[in-house]
């Protein structure tokens, strides 16, 4: 199998298994609205949801993992591209990946122990606080710095720069490759969400552009994966 093809299935397929897998948290989890609410409430919720929902997370994980093989596959499949343009965007891609997976992994190992920490009976308020300071800790630190705002932000750079490599290889659409750009463009601004003055309560632009741009960045992966397989 060449690159090329390597890469337009999983263009195709790993947006496919990113959103069935955000869906199914959505259905089960309430994510990511469930966020929103008190450490106690997300925890208890996450323990109702049982090893069903910890499986859930960990393949949500791995579709970030899958995306390394994606980032170095579409460079392959680009190869009248400037040469340095895919080395960087590769590394970028990659780099991406790795921050998604570490925002990611804490749910299906982190959170269920302290789930079942949260639920002993003989835990005193004094371990509960301690469990909401550790759970809220991961989740700024690994959630939101890393795996949002680095994670989006990252996405965004190698979005541009596949785009751009698109254009300069001129065996794809130029539009798919404007499109690439544009949206990466988009994911760079939505990275800012919780930046600077946003850090406390979010920046509401931000907030509003990501669901819808991620939907889009899919469709794009995807018609990009297709394009490839017909061309």
């Amino acid at each position: 199998m060449s690159a090329s093809v390597a890469a337009a299935w999983l263009l195709i397929m790993l947006p496919i298994a990113f959103n069935a897998a955000f869906a199914a948290l959505a259905v089960k989890f309430d994510y990511p609205d469930i966020l929103r609410r008190p450490t106690e409430e997300i925890l208890e919720r996450f323990r109702t949801g049982g090893s069903g929902l910890v499986l859930i997370w960990w393949a949500f994980a791995m579709t970030a993992v899958l995306f390394a093989p994606l980032a170095v596959l579409v460079s392959g499949a680009l190869p009248r591209a400037d040469a340095t343009l895919l080395a960087v965007g590769t590394a970028v891609g990659v780099l991406a990946a790795a921050v998604q997976f570490l925002g990611l992994i804490r749910w299906p190992f982190l959170v269920p122990y302290l789930a079942r920490a949260a639920a002993e009976p003989d835990a005193t308020p004094t371990r509960k606080e301690a469990i909401d300071v550790v759970f809220q800790a991961f989740n700024r630190y690994l959630g939101v710095a890393v795996g949002e705002h680095l994670g989006f932000l990252l996405t965004g750079a190698w979005s541009i720069l596949v785009g751009a490599a698109v254009i300069q290889d001129a065996h794809l659409p130029v539009w798919l490759g404007v499109a690439g750009i544009v949206i990466g463009g988009v994911l760079a601004v939505c990275s800012l969400e919780f930046v600077g003055p946003f850090e406390r309560t979010g920046w509401k632009l931000a907030a509003t552009l990501t669901p819808t741009t991620y939907i889009v960045w899919s469709l794009w992966l995807v018609a990009t994966g297709i394009t490839l397989l017909v061309l």
